[in-house]
């Protein structure tokens, strides 16, 4: 088990209220014992001019499982954690629908960690793929 905490998914999405994450409408949708999942909408609020989900829409999905993940890895009473560096690469466009996003663990250190995030259309199609890497601090 990867995580410390396993909280609800309903704990999860109320987290997001007033947050971009709500602005987004991007709702949790399972965790496990090394995953958690999200969709987001492709809407006028996630698409570029050119009709298109935008590409900053997509990490703002990646980012957001990867940190959340991150955080539940740590006791929070006693570490947080940031991010460092995330990158993204688009392999498919997406005009419309459902996005799904899923992040699962590659490297989980004691001041490090590197999580993947893969972000999929509604056809099951790969869309991007993107790795957060997260620092792990300690409170002072």
């Amino acid at each position: 088990m990867v995580f410390l905490q396993k909280p609800s998914l309903e704990a999860l999405n109320n987290k997001s209220k007033n947050t971009m994450l709500e602005h987004l409408d991007i709702v949790f949708t399972s965790i496990g014992e090394d995953f958690i999942e999200a969709t987001m909408p492709v809407s006028h609020k996630t698409k570029q001019p050119m009709g298109l989900l935008h590409g900053g829409a997509s990490v703002v999905l990646a980012e957001s499982l990867g940190s959340i993940a991150a955080s539940l890895t740590v006791d929070l009473s006693k570490q947080h954690v940031v991010g460092l560096e995330i990158n993204a690469n688009h392999v498919r466009a997406v005009k419309s629908g459902l996005v799904r996003g899923i992040t699962k663990p590659i490297h989980i250190g004691k001041t490090t960690q590197i999580w993947e995030i893969k972000i999929f259309n509604e056809a099951d199609q790969l869309t991007c793929v993107s790795r957060i890497t997260m620092a792990i601090l300690t409170h002072s």
